[in-house]
């Protein structure tokens, strides 16, 4: 198992992003403190991966690994293997890459991920 180290004192809010990405039904707040990225992920009522994510980066699937915590509402996420979760209010969760999503419910999700944050949501190059 790796050990990470935190090397400074820092606190930044996600009130006051280093960066904010909004494609459609989707806030993505990032702040990055000392050597780590954390996003606030919010996703609205009718988001859907397909549908608002899949037109910024152009994959078929979400192509990133989630490492997160659920902070209201919820979320459907299926694998391409057939995997299926719900994800709701005080879970944490794992998701591997190649997956799709959506939000269930009439409330929004609303996320703190720490390991796709620098790039989630991002254009790809």
């Amino acid at each position: 198992m790796s050990v990470n180290v935190v090397t400074q004192l820092q606190v930044k809010s996600h009130n006051s992003p280093d960066e904010s990405r909004r494609p459609d039904k989707t806030t993505v707040d990032v702040v990055t403190v000392g050597d780590y990225t954390v996003g606030r992920y919010t996703f609205e009522p009718g988001w859907t991966w397909a549908e608002c994510i899949k037109p910024v980066v152009g994959t078929d699937t979400c192509q990133m690994s989630h490492v997160g915590y659920c902070v209201s509402g919820a979320l459907d996420v299926e694998t391409t293997d057939g995997g299926k979760i719900s994800i709701s209010a005080g879970d944490s969760y794992t998701i591997p890459p190649g997956h799709n999503a959506r939000v269930v419910g009439d409330q929004p999700f609303q996320g703190i991920e720490f390991l796709s944050a620098a790039d989630f949501a991002r254009p790809s190059e």
